[in-house]
């Protein structure tokens, strides 16, 4: 008799498991719903520099998206692999720097953006150098998100330079956009 006991019990557990399994399995895809991501590289010169030394940044950004449920989330990593400059941790380099995150809606003609995001610590990133004076390093921005409904998004973002004392303001550097989600 415990034999018999024994094995409804065993079976009972697995059905319950096999049960609670099957839960686990079907709401992890969306609770998984991976970030769809573009990189795209650009050559960006010291506009307040004219000398001979070398004075390109060679800047890496990857936007990326998601979706899940009626929300598009948002992130941007951006890297870059700055020249070498005389100053180690040039606080003078930027008058100001940030990164504009956005969001846009996928429609024809113009895309709206429907939400967009500043980020200014990426200056300070920008700014600080290693013990040899490259400046070399990433940011990555927090996630922003825009509740879509049913309509299709997508991330964009552009990098925005005020050199010191130069230029007359921001320079806008764009890049390519995550794919639609």
């Amino acid at each position: 008799m415990p034999t018999a006991l024994m094995r409804r019990s065993a079976a009972g557990i697995i059905a319950i498991a096999a049960v609670a399994g099957t839960t686990m399995f079907s709401a992890s895809p969306a609770a998984a719903a991976s970030y769809k991501c573009k990189s795209s590289k650009k050559s960006i010169d010291t506009a307040n520099y004219n000398g001979p030394w070398a004075d390109q940044w060679e800047v890496t950004t990857t936007l990326c998206a998601k979706r899940s449920g009626s929300y598009v989330y948002a992130y941007a990593k951006v890297s870059w692999d700055g020249p070498v400059f005389a100053e180690i941790d040039d606080s003078h380099i930027f008058d100001a720097a940030r990164f504009r995150l956005q969001v846009k809606r996928s429609q024809a003609g113009t895309d709206p953006v429907k939400v967009s995001k500043d980020f200014y610590a990426i200056e300070g990133r920008l700014e600080n150098s290693d013990s040899k004076g490259n400046y070399n390093g990433s940011y990555t921005t927090s996630s922003i998100r825009w509740r879509a409904g049913t309509a299709k998004g997508y991330a964009d973002g552009e990098l925005h330079l005020d050199w010191r004392r130069c230029c007359g303001g921001y320079h806008t550097h764009g890049f390519a956009a995550s794919p639609v989600v």
